[in-house]
């Protein structure tokens, strides 16, 4: 009786360590939509003039795709994916603020 135990364990964490191995797969994948996005948002911006009108946020922006590409090269994704988020919302906030800028 003791080897059913055994089996049975194993059934019941076997889905278990499927979805921990594809969650920490998921996590250290290579994060190239991201870095697209904040690559785009940042070029909008920059087309919407916030270096001039906005020039605090697109520099934040901009310093933050930087360090999302360093941290690409030296491999490490998650801070990559953090870096690439934050750069893509400071260049959408500095945009927002070049195009109101130019309203008034």
């Amino acid at each position: 009786m003791p080897d059913t135990d055994v089996f049975m364990t194993r059934k019941k964490l076997l889905p278990l360590f499927a979805l921990l191995a594809g969650l920490s797969a998921a996590c250290a994948s290579i994060p190239s939509q991201e870095m697209s996005d904040a690559r785009q948002a940042v070029q909008a911006a920059q087309e919407a003039d916030a270096g001039t009108l906005a020039p605090e946020q697109f520099s934040e922006a901009q310093k933050l795709l930087e360090e999302a590409r360093g941290a690409l090269s030296l491999g490490n994704y998650s801070e990559a994916r953090a870096s690439a988020l934050r750069a893509k919302e400071a260049a959408i906030r500095a945009r927002e603020q070049a195009l109101d800028a130019q309203t008034k």
